[in-house]
């Protein structure tokens, strides 16, 4: 008896819950046993996932599988992102967060803008572009990826946008601006802020004699040639803080930029080790990152679950025992792994018998 035919019920329950996708159901039941299975070896190797494909097919056309999935499929980014949003509930207006993640795989540069929701401490993904090149990414990349949420939820499901030093400069300002999207931006110390006079001068200059840590608000200056309200403060070893925003506004709305360096911890090597993946092509990529990013919202969710039926535990040093997305991922593996697991009895036999020489 095949492992397949055995948990046709498990997987026909995953398939209910995709169908919101709107994908044919032979894409349904491919992303239903992919999700299983990066689950359970906890890496992007598509040789390692293929290995535990929950069919009865040899690993080899599971692998083939696969790749015809990443080269071929025509992917609704647009419906990804609705259903990563269901699953997260979070209501809106949301706080958005802008970032890259990169790696090199010998001399190919693997480099990914990622526009995330962030919610719980964590950003959820939701598009995300694979410039195939290194280094920053472009005002025209950030105002393609900041388009795809606009034409998906609107304007109004914006609160603000927080990024860092990289997602700066004339072009990007004003153009969030003209679309009306509030904005938290950190800028580098020596970009041209104007003083009380009207006079430009470097930003770190403007909180240069300031206590360390200690927050000061400039009002309303001149950044780019756009009025902006400026606050920062004067971080250890010379650097700095320097937040731009649209209007009035705390450092601490900047603080939850951090939630995209928490998923893209969670993608990589605290979760699904996407540093591991030989896939360099930019379409193949990004069909790749959209299992995974299902993947991840399943995990937390599990997680957050688990801990409402039972907390997590608080150290003496202030910090959980475990996070929530660990929680979640940890429980999901133990759930999915039989559905991964013995594809033949008799081979599960054979196997137990090594065990003895008999």
């Amino acid at each position: 008896m095949s492992r397949p035919d055995h948990c046709t019920e498990e997987f026909e329950q995953i398939e209910r819950q995709l169908h919101v996708l709107g994908w044919h159901k032979a894409r349904i039941k491919f992303l239903a046993r992919f999700l299983a299975a990066v689950i359970s070896v906890g890496t992007v190797s598509l040789s390692r996932i293929a290995s535990v494909f929950p069919t009865a097919a040899k690993a080899e056309s599971s692998y083939k599988r696969i790749q015809r999935f990443l080269k071929d499929f025509d992917l609704d980014c647009a419906a990804l992102a609705r259903l990563v949003v269901t699953i997260v509930g979070a209501p809106g207006p949301w706080v958005l967060s802008l970032d890259r993640t990169n790696w090199k795989l010998g001399r190919t540069n693997i480099n990914l803008l990622v526009l995330g929701l962030v919610h719980g401490g964590v950003a959820f993904p939701l598009f995300w572009i694979s410039l195939g090149k290194a280094g920053n990414s472009s005002t025209a990349e950030r105002i393609e990826i900041m388009e795809r949420f606009l034409a998906c939820f609107g304007r109004e499901n914006i609160a603000y946008l927080c990024a860092d030093r990289e997602f700066v400069g004339r072009d990007w300002l004003r153009y969030l601006r003209g679309k009306g999207i509030g904005f938290r931006l950190r800028i580098k110390g020596d970009t041209h802020i104007t003083n009380r006079r009207g006079a430009p001068v470097t930003a770190r200059g403007l909180f240069w004699h300031g206590r360390t840590h200690e927050e000061r608000h400039l009002g309303v200056r001149r950044v780019w040639g756009q009025p902006v309200y400026v606050r920062g403060m004067r971080l250890p070893e010379g650097d700095f803080l320097i937040v731009i925003s649209e209007q009035e506004a705390e450092l601490s709305d900047y603080a939850l930029r951090w939630g995209i360096e928490t998923l893209f911890g969670c993608l990589k090597s605290r979760g699904f080790d996407l540093e591991a993946t030989h896939v360099t092509e930019a379409d193949r990529l990004e069909r790749l990152l959209a299992l995974v990013a299902l993947a991840f919202v399943w995990a937390f969710s599990a997680g957050l679950w688990r801990a409402e039926q039972r907390p997590i535990k608080i150290k003496k040093h202030g910090r959980a025992a475990v996070s929530v997305f660990r929680l979640g991922y940890d429980f999901l593996r133990r759930l999915l792994m039989p559905l991964c697991g013995i594809t033949n009895r008799a081979d599960f036999q054979k196997a137990v018998q090594l065990l003895s020489c008999t």
